[in-house]
């Protein structure tokens, strides 16, 4: 090696892929939990798992330790995480006993979580893909920790409730097959990955994050699912209006073209 020649540098970082392999560690404990009964175990596991994916890369950024290692390896964590996992537990849960009723339904019982698997997975490729071009302030498609979230939250209530999975297999699995759907779908999500700007945070913004806490510790579940649900329906909002908007002043050009 010369003398102006510069080392290459092998390795890792640490911290980042520490919590990633935390995350895929939740999400693999999910599987093994919902397999053998344990459901809110299960939904909490994923839960975990997206707490620690939303800390991985903020470290990461926080630290300068971000790398193409750290990005493939969290897409794979996200896709046993935020896609087997739920997909999993939901079909252990409720949509496996969609063959009772006949072998077509037992059919679309285990299509529904593999169409979810599936649309995790194709969303996963697809932001990798534009992850350098892409707008950070709103993802394109529901996010699948988002939809991951979702879904185990909702197994989680109805467990808490005492209602079996046998009694809303339907609804469970429309709700599979639609959060499957917008995860591919280019239904637009507020990321929040550019907001605060700065170091500081307005003081309302603060005490919203105390109110959550204090609804959590009442009803996990509970608030857990509301707020999934109320994600997933801003997303078609923004989208709707901001075509709308498009459609208003594209015709707004038109005629003054005119």
């Amino acid at each position: 090696m010369e003398p102006g020649d510069k080392k290459i540098r092998k390795g890792v970082y640490l911290l980042p892929n520490a919590l990633t392999t935390g995350a895929l560690f939740a999400g693999f404990y999910s599987i093994i939990a919902g397999i053998n009964g344990h459901y809110i175990a299960a939904a909490i596991a994923v839960v975990v798992a997206g707490v620690l994916d939303g800390l991985d890369g903020r470290v990461a950024r926080l630290t300068n330790t971000q790398s193409e290692f750290g990005v493939q390896y969290d897409s794979l964590s996200d896709l046993i995480s935020f896609g087997l996992a739920p997909a999993l537990l939901a079909f252990n849960w409720s949509l496996s006993s969609l063959r009772d009723i006949s072998p077509l339904a037992g059919k679309l019982g285990w299509l529904a979580a593999f169409l979810f698997v599936a649309c995790a997975a194709l969303r996963l490729a697809r932001f990798n893909t534009q992850v350098s071009s892409s707008d950070k302030t709103y993802f394109q498609g529901l996010a699948s920790p988002a939809a991951a979230g979702t879904l185990v939250a909702t197994i989680w209530f109805f467990n808490d409730q005492g209602i079996s999975g046998e009694s809303v297999r339907w609804l469970v699995w429309i709700e599979t097959v639609i959060l499957g759907l917008l995860m591919f779908s280019r239904v637009r999500y507020f990321s929040g990955k550019s907001w605060p700007i700065g170091d500081r945070i307005p003081i309302g913004f603060l005490f919203l994050v105390v109110l959550v806490f204090v609804l959590l510790a009442i009803d996990p579940p509970t608030v857990l699912m509301v707020l999934g649900v109320a994600y997933v329906i801003s997303g078609i909002v923004i989208t709707l209006l901001g075509r709308q908007q498009w459609k208003s002043r594209r015709s707004k050009r038109a005629s003054k073209s005119d």
